[in-house]
């Protein structure tokens, strides 16, 4: 017996079996292992079985006999000589028959059992092999995530000190060599700081992305979980686009929604 199983990524388990007729009885068996090893994915499943030769050969001794007494009516009745041996009795049809024996069901189903458990340890083994080149994909687009972020960070107050200076130049250029209250300045730039404030989201960012590395190093199914962080990272992300006019913080923000998306797109692959 041979199992072959071939996987593609689906969000939920998909099983699509094909097996011989003769080992119908053993379906659920099968189905049943495999939602015990696999949560996730479109599964292809190949049994293969060639059953042992083996059974006895038998004779139909009242159809022979029919056989033999109508041979010799045809012989006496036309004056013919009767030639009718044995190999011609055998050649007839259904006087000779192979009688298969029963199979015994719960030898094939350990049979089964233990073709599909090798089977599913191959697959185990080929999915854990890609989800460790997986794993540091991610770690490594979140590294990146975090070098934007640091960026950002960086660029923050230069931003609010840019902007106090344009509303400098824009009064001095309508007031001429008139004064202008220096302290209301002050105040309109505060004001601005605090508006562009981005402090809150930079450190909502960085808690996601460290959590997000936390649950890669982990154990089990993450798939959801990993799904959801890279929501909220997106979600950050946004609103400190949404803030900041500042043309570098601008471009920061979209080299990191282009690595975030990518991460998206990975995370859809861990089960």
């Amino acid at each position: 017996m041979v199992v072959e199983i071939k996987s593609v990524n689906h969000r939920f388990l998909d099983m699509n079996l094909k097996l011989p007729r003769t080992l119908g009885f053993a379906e659920d068996a099968i189905r049943s292992a495999v939602k015990a090893a696999v949560s996730r994915g479109h599964l292809e499943i190949f049994v293969n079985y060639e059953r042992e030769k083996s059974g006895s050969v038998g004779l139909d001794a009242e159809l022979a006999r029919d056989y033999c007494v109508m041979a010799k009516k045809a012989a006496m009745t036309y004056g013919v000589e009767n030639d009718f041996g044995v190999s011609s009795l055998f050649r007839m049809p259904d006087v000779v028959c192979v009688k298969e024996q029963d199979e015994d069901e719960k030898a094939v189903l350990d049979l089964v059992a233990r073709a599909v458990g090798e089977a599913l340890e191959g697959l185990i083994a080929m999915r854990e092999k890609e989800g460790g080149m997986l794993r540091r994909d991610l770690e490594e687009k979140a590294a990146n995530i975090s070098a934007f972020v640091d960026k950002v960070e960086k660029l923050a107050p230069k931003s609010v000190e840019e902007h106090k200076e344009r509303m400098r130049e824009r009064i001095t250029e309508l007031l001429g060599d008139v004064a202008f209250d220096e302290a209301r300045l002050m105040n309109e730039a505060a004001f601005y700081a605090d508006k562009v404030a981005i402090d809150e989201e930079i450190a909502r960012l960085r808690s996601h992305v460290r959590h997000f590395l936390d649950v890669c190093g982990g154990e089990g199914a993450m798939g959801k979980k990993l799904d959801f962080i890279v929501q909220e990272m997106n979600r950050e992300t946004n609103t400190i686009g949404s803030k900041c006019s500042d043309k570098d913080i601008a471009q920061c923000v979209i080299d990191a929604k282009c690595e975030i998306e990518k991460v998206r797109e990975q995370v859809q692959n861990v089960e």
